[in-house]
């Protein structure tokens, strides 16, 4: 491979997700080559590429119709999807860097799966399921590489949604998190690293605040278009700002853990309890950012200004939707 080139990146599994990944990376102007990962009669396999290649263009004319790019670009970003049938995938993994995994959820095919790329791609090359149920330790058994093997959860839809949540084992050297990480940036994504833990990071929070706010209608407390609003408007509002532990620190740990024991006193439901990091943290004085610490480390920083900044953030989301409003005139007259 030339010096700087672009490394050649393949998708074995041709659905949603291949889709999606193939999409980010040529756009991003890598090769891609998406191997499909069922065997095809000719006339099957041509519909099949030419609906996938109808979708990506379709994903590709909504995203420039929308403004993101201009759509005389599009012939080009196609033009670096190559497609292979599955009797074609020992030329579709010869020298690739980087190979995806995205078959369906299921024992059978994952193992088929990863047993094709075993069989075909280089000994070098890092291999990366994108399962959403599967954890990377219980398919890194099922992989012959588990050194250059891990996870790497991709949101849908995975051409506009930045975060990647990379999960490795204890076997994945920590050089292919580092190769992994660096190509996930290089394309505009975030890719964060999480153990082996059933949801990873963003589905299991995910699911926690759906379940309840379908609680919220069962009980009656709100229709489901205001339960939406407040989240849109508040919950969503402030996360898109403070994530999750950095909002604790902001507000006060302590804030939490006796927020939490009224809930749970209120509803008679240990689900609202508060979990035992809160708790110490109290304990050791480390609410956040009146004590210089919490989850993060304050020490020495310009409080006043990480303050400012992050208002500011606030009143960019203010604006964004649409919701800012200049202040009200005085009326003539009026005392001054």
């Amino acid at each position: 491979m030339a010096e700087n080139a672009r490394p050649i990146i393949a998708c074995v599994g041709a659905g949603r997700m291949g889709r999606g990944i193939a999409h980010c990376f040529a756009y991003a102007g890598y090769e891609v080559r998406l191997i499909d990962a069922k065997p095809r009669e000719d006339e099957a396999q041509k519909h099949y590429f030419d609906s996938l290649i109808t979708e990506v263009r379709g994903s590709l004319d909504m995203v420039a119709g929308l403004g993101g790019f201009d759509a005389g670009a599009i012939g080009g970003i196609l033009a670096r999807i190559a497609l292979y049938p599955f009797d074609h995938a020992e030329e579709g993994l010869h020298g690739v860097e980087f190979v995806f995994e995205a078959v369906p959820e299921t024992d059978a095919t994952k193992r088929d799966g990863l047993a094709l790329i075993d069989r075909y791609a280089g000994s070098g090359a890092v291999v990366a399921s994108t399962t959403s149920t599967y954890l990377s330790t219980q398919l890194a058994d099922w992989s012959g590489r588990p050194e250059t093997f891990l996870n790497a959860h991709w949101l849908n839809p995975a051409f506009i949604v930045p975060l990647v949540e990379i999960s490795p084992t204890a076997e994945t050297l920590p050089s292919v998190v580092s190769r992994l990480s660096g190509l996930l940036e290089a394309i505009g994504k975030v890719p964060v690293v999480c153990k082996a833990s059933p949801g990873y990071i963003v589905p299991r929070i995910q699911a926690l605040a759906m379940n309840e706010a379908a609680r919220l209608v069962e009980e009656g407390v709100a229709s489901a278009e205001d339960i939406d609003k407040a989240v849109k408007y508040g919950f969503g509002f402030r996360s898109a700002v403070l994530g999750l532990l950095e909002f604790i620190d902001w507000g006060g740990g302590d804030i939490l853990y006796h927020a939490s024991r009224y809930m749970t006193d209120a509803t008679g439901d240990e689900r609202f309890a508060a979990p035992e990091i809160v708790r110490r943290n109290m304990a050791e004085g480390r609410n956040g950012l009146r004590d210089g610490r919490g989850f993060y480390d304050y020490e020495g920083a310009d409080l006043a200004a990480y303050r400012r900044d992050r208002l500011k953030d606030f009143l960019g989301q203010l604006v964004r939707s649409g919701l800012h409003r200049p202040p009200a005139e005085v009326a003539e007259g009026a005392a001054q």
